[in-house]
């Protein structure tokens, strides 16, 4: 067996090293739920984010989150500091905290203003998804409503394709409304393109009789997204993730029929951290 040299058994121990370490990270990872990063929604730490930004993502970092999703700093004003960076700066913040970002909120207004210069942003930043909360339809709307709001932002969808982005929507207020007996979210789901728009499911709708693994099931490929929360049946209210009611080895489950690339915990900070261990540990 020849000699080994001292800089050829250091290099070995840290090539070893670094191995272990991207193995551990690995079995991290296939850990939780599909593989996929345990995301966390930044929405309830905007009071935070506001006061310090990048201590805040350091903080969701140290907490066990592996992504995060952002909200606009133009029509989220919590979020003005965000907009002191440049996109390409944003992206290397979130590289140095070891934190991914490909997705983030923007309200449908800024959309309507400055669609191009907001998709020039998110390609500057990284981002392959940009999400509207709601398309702000009325309260009661008629059909015509929303056959109008689905054509414009098909129309959106057409343009963040054009540029390698999938334009996403939430379900919040006029998706939860109804129109002629049927709920406006599966019309919508019938009228926006599935190419052109996907779909990011609120899982605490499950409050309004929204069902997560129900819809995941009933239209297959049509999301790629979702914000998790538990809830309890007993008190009505939200609770950490797997200290609740929903079963979520059947949500994830049927995520992989919805077509879920991430998942992102949206709640009080609280109720954020003890999640983290329990979609760690969730195998499915």
């Amino acid at each position: 067996m020849p000699a080994i040299s001292r800089r050829e058994l250091l290099s070995g121990v840290k090539n070893a090293a670094a191995a272990g370490w991207l193995l551990a990270g690995a079995r991290e990872l296939a850990a939780a739920p599909l593989g996929m990063p345990i995301g966390c929604q930044t929405y309830p730490v905007r009071d935070l984010i506001r006061q310090d930004f990048p201590g805040t993502i350091k903080m969701l970092a140290e907490a066990g989150f592996q992504a995060v999703e952002l909200c606009s700093p133009v029509s989220y004003g919590e979020f003005a500091p965000v907009g002191k960076y440049k996109g390409t700066e944003l992206r290397r913040l979130f590289a140095d905290l070891g934190v991914t970002c490909v997705s983030s909120h923007f309200d449908i207004k800024e959309l309507r203003q400055d669609q191009a210069g907001r998709i020039a942003w998110a390609k500057d930043v990284g981002l392959t998804q940009m999400l509207v909360p709601s398309l702000n339809g009325p309260r009661n709307p008629s059909m015509d409503d929303v056959k109008r709001a689905a054509e414009e932002y098909n129309r959106m969808g057409e343009q963040a394709a054009k540029a390698g982005i999938q334009q996403g929507l939430h379900n919040e207020n006029f998706e939860l409304t109804s129109v002629d007996g049927r709920r406006t979210y599966d019309i919508l789901l019938e009228l926006l393109d599935p190419k052109l728009v996907k779909f990011q499911f609120q899982c605490s709708t499950i409050s309004r009789g929204y069902d997560a693994a129900e819809y995941f099931l009933k239209y297959p490929g049509r999301f790629f997204s979702m914000h998790v929360q538990d809830w309890s049946s007993e008190t009505r209210h939200t609770m950490a993730v797997g200290q609740g009611s929903l079963d979520w080895k059947k949500i994830f489950t049927a995520a992989k029929t919805g077509g879920l690339r991430n998942y992102y915990v949206e709640m009080n900070l609280d109720l954020m951290k003890p999640s983290v261990p329990y979609l760690r540990n969730l195998q499915v």
